[in-house]
């Protein structure tokens, strides 16, 4: 018989030129075995961080329209769903309710969401789209990516210490996820200040019935320049490696910063060459080398192991 295939359908941005949204997450899943279906929520020339950019943005009821299609040819059958950057509250409702269809189709689906909304203390997207992801989008995850920043916003609290971070992932827990992950925070790295904190936590329910926790941490040197679309492929690449490691938050985490760290420095690498010495890389020339990145997304070299800072059982 042959093996059940594993069907993800990405609701995310799609550019014409470069890697962001879609484009950074359908080849890299598509590497690893996956069957992608792909709902472009816009269509762009390019990222918006280049001098110019043109395109469409997808409505509610397109996005509707294209759902209703694929329903009624009863091919709406998915063991993932993956969303990323949305600007629009209606847009947000109508996946809440596709989402919630397709739960009920397939109780045992996988909701993975990167709940895109800001950085750094701002948000990028309209403030009205806090309490939709809050009270109606996280309660449906099953697999959480935020920032920091995400992170406080959803639950109201401040992240100060580390403890405050799993405070915060804790309450996440509550709000529905079983698998949260803060991708990046401001938190003083162990190992100096050319360092990112990462930080994550998965419950899981032993056959035994017990519900168990992990906590892990880790440390991933930073890298000097502007990227556009990693949170995208760091999504991606979570949902793949708890994909193979269902258990295993830690083996996850490790093998999707491996793919990140490999990704980007062929990026940076590839970047000031063209640039030339001295010269700042340009938003093109710091698109993601993903095609050339194959062989590593497909076998990652883990070069970051995570720390495990709780294991529990209730």
């Amino acid at each position: 018989m042959a093996d059940m295939e594993c069907r993800v359908l990405s609701i995310q941005s799609h550019v014409v030129r470069g890697y962001v949204g879609n484009k950074s997450a359908t080849f890299p899943l598509q590497v690893l075995g996956f069957e992608v279906d792909s709902i472009n929520s816009v269509q762009f020339s390019n990222h918006t961080g280049y001098t110019h950019w043109k395109g469409q943005v997808l409505t509610a009821e397109e996005l509707n329209v294209l759902y209703e299609g694929i329903k009624l040819n009863k091919v709406n059958h998915y063991d993932y769903i993956l969303t990323g950057y949305s600007r629009d509250t209606s847009f947000l409702a109508m996946v809440v309710d596709i989402i919630q269809e397709l739960k009920r189709a397939n109780p045992s689906l996988i909701y993975v969401c990167d709940p895109v909304m800001g950085d750094h203390g701002a948000m990028y997207v309209p403030e009205n789209l806090l309490p939709v992801y809050r009270d109606k989008v996280v309660p449906l995850a099953d697999i959480l990516t935020p920032n920091q920043f995400e992170a406080e916003l959803l639950t109201g609290r401040k992240i100060k210490t580390q403890e405050d971070a799993i405070e915060v992932m804790d309450l996440l827990h509550k709000m529905g996820p079983e698998t949260v992950v803060l991708t990046s925070t401001d938190l003083p790295s162990k190992l100096g200040d050319q360092f990112l904190v990462a930080l994550g936590s998965q419950k899981t329910v032993k056959p035994d019935g017990a519900n168990s926790c992990q906590k892990i941490c880790m440390d991933i040197p930073k890298v000097d320049a502007v990227f556009v679309g990693t949170g995208d492929l760091f999504a991606a690449m979570l949902l793949a490696w708890t994909h193979h490691h269902p258990k295993d938050l830690k083996a996850a985490c490790e093998k999707t910063v491996a793919v990140m760290h490999h990704v980007i420095k062929r990026t940076i690498t590839y970047a000031h060459e063209l640039a030339g010495p001295g010269n700042r890389p340009s938003p093109a020339q710091l698109e993601l080398r993903m095609v050339q990145s194959k062989a590593d997304i497909e076998n990652p070299a883990i070069v970051v192991k995570a720390k495990v800072l709780q294991q529990s059982s209730q």
